[in-house]
């Protein structure tokens, strides 16, 4: 029987039992990226942190009863700068393709090498622009949008007009005068209120792309950033399962959970919320667009905010392709094991030394599983499927009480512990590795050797021991040629040694690893 499942809301700032809607079709929709450049390390974040909840919502109600929506902006004016200089040469739309097809792959590429599941669905903005549309018509209809200047504009103090609708800044539970101040909203002349926010506007000939208004509007557009994601999460999400514009049923209008970043929370997604809450459900609107929403905390770099300015901006592919930061490459696995050691409510440092720390946990791992068969979770190609994987109790319920990765990993560093002298213990790690994704997959180099995460797993940890007991013993008999020799045997065959003292009895110790 699976753990009971609780999850921190952002709209309640409490940790509540999660209770789906239909547990035979759990629902999330996670923001993605907006795919004009390289993702930087704090786009990794949310993505690992949703991954590890996807995998967890999988082992608990099913792979095939879990439907995870993250979406790809491809409209935006940084994308549209971009294919001007990058492609001056090519028709905007041709060099907007260009742009967002190479950047998609990229992002593809470098969150694979993270271990990252492909979420069921990744919807790309504008391939939903007749929905955008379809929901701004509605929300003129209803009396809280209204069209100046060419513009379509969500006007804020009109949802008080729909009774059922919730109050704007129920999310960020800020004031109308808190929100305009940290908003950094255009103050046009042709908004009705200053926190009245864009839902669609005209396009520069020949500088942005452009579809067909609505509204009745002659001159060509493109949405609102905010829209983009009501009309995605409905398409995905609502519409599939009875729900929709057709739909006044607040019921079916609603889906299981909702993520993002903390920095989403406003304006981002409490625009989101109100649009899609007065758009759907009867002519009153309706109190949810998702019962959850969860948003992993800030990332800073080596203590400060990571900027350009300051020079420690720092993408995924820069941390898995150079030496840009800590002078070499990193592991994929390294990475997501540094990103989840921190629980993803809380604000994380990404520094060398944390991911120096998690390469030395990960190979300790590496060396327990040795002995391990991986029963049932390696594919025909050899990489390894987490929805076979059969973790222990223990750790599904630390990941059960709102994600607590901190606890999870001191039950695998107990795990990791025993698995170095209990294969059953080491099968257990690698179950559990598997379901979390740490490592890709188990493969052989050129002598039939099994690696993992480019280490020799052929090491006998038994002989190992054997050969730091004989040396201790060399050491303690002053037969320091012969306790050289066998530290060298040992580094020949990839082995670190790190001697030290017990602290009850002074008498000397040895600790070793696997040298990468």
């Amino acid at each position: 029987m699976s753990p009971t499942l609780r999850l921190y809301n952002t709209l309640t700032r409490t940790k509540q039992d999660f209770a789906p809607i239909d547990p035979s079709n759990v629902r999330m929709y996670v923001c993605g990226p907006t795919v004009y450049d390289y993702a930087h390390i704090g786009n990794a974040r949310p993505v690992i942190v949703f991954d590890a909840l996807y995998r967890l919502l999988r082992h608990i109600y099913g792979a095939d009863h879990v439907t995870y929506a993250r979406n790809l902006t491809d409209v935006d004016d940084k994308i549209n700068a971009r294919a001007a200089r990058d492609y001056p040469g090519l028709k905007l739309n041709e060099a907007i393709a260009k742009v967002t097809e190479t950047t998609t792959a990229q992002f593809h590429a470098d969150i694979d090498a993270l271990g990252t599941l492909r979420p069921t669905t990744e919807p790309r903005a504008t391939e939903h622009i007749e929905e955008m549309k379809a929901i701004i018509e509605r929300l003129i209809a209803r009396g809280v949008a209204y069209v100046a200047e060419e513009h379509v504009l969500f006007h804020v103090p009109a949802v008080a007009h729909l009774v059922k609708a919730p109050k704007y800044g129920t999310l960020a539970r800020r004031s109308l005068d808190e929100m305009l101040a940290g908003a950094r909203v255009d103050v046009a002349p042709y908004k009705r209120d200053a926190m009245d926010f864009v839902l669609w506007k005209p396009s520069r000939d020949g500088i942005d792309p452009g579809w067909p208004s609505p509204a009745g509007i002659a001159t060509p557009g493109r949405p609102g950033w905010h829209i983009e994601c009501s009309a995605m999460s409905m398409a995905k999400l609502l519409t599939p399962f009875g729900g929709g514009l057709s739909c006044d049923d607040p019921m079916k209008n609603v889906f299981d959970i909702h993520g993002g970043g903390i920095d989403l929370v406003f304006p981002h997604h409490e625009n989101e919320i109100t649009q899609s809450c007065c758009a759907f459900g009867g002519a009153e609107g309706q109190p949810l667009m998702a019962n959850i929403w969860m948003h992993n905390g800030f990332l800073q770099v080596e203590g400060e905010k990571m900027s350009k300015s300051l020079g420690n901006f720092v993408t995924i592919n820069e941390l898995l392709e150079t030496d840009v930061f800590g002078g070499r490459k990193w592991p994929g696995e390294v990475l997501r094991l540094a990103m989840l050691k921190t629980h993803y409510r809380q604000p994380i440092d990404w520094t060398v030394k944390a991911l120096e720390e998690a390469e030395k946990t990960l190979d300790s791992w590496v060396v327990a599983l040795r002995d391990a068969s991986w029963v049932n979770v390696i594919n025909d190609d050899g990489t390894l499927d987490s929805a076979r994987a059969r973790p222990p109790l223990e750790l599904v319920e630390a990941l059960a009480d709102d994600l607590n990765t901190a606890k999870a990993f001191a039950v695998l560093s107990n795990i990791a512990k025993r698995a170095r002298h209990d294969a059953d213990e080491a099968e257990k790690l690698a179950q559990s590795a598997a379901f979390l994704g740490i490592f890709k997959r188990p493969t052989k180099d050129t002598r039939g050797t099994t690696i993992i995460a480019g280490l020799d797993l052929s090491i006998d940890g038994s002989e190992v021991e054997r050969l730091i007991a004989a040396r201790l013993e060399a050491r303690r008999a002053k037969n320091f040629a012969e306790s050289d020799r066998l530290r060298d045997e040992l580094a020949a065959r990839g082995i670190a040694l790190k001697d030290g003292k017990d602290p009850a009895t002074g008498e000397p110790t040895t600790s070793w690893e696997v040298k990468r």
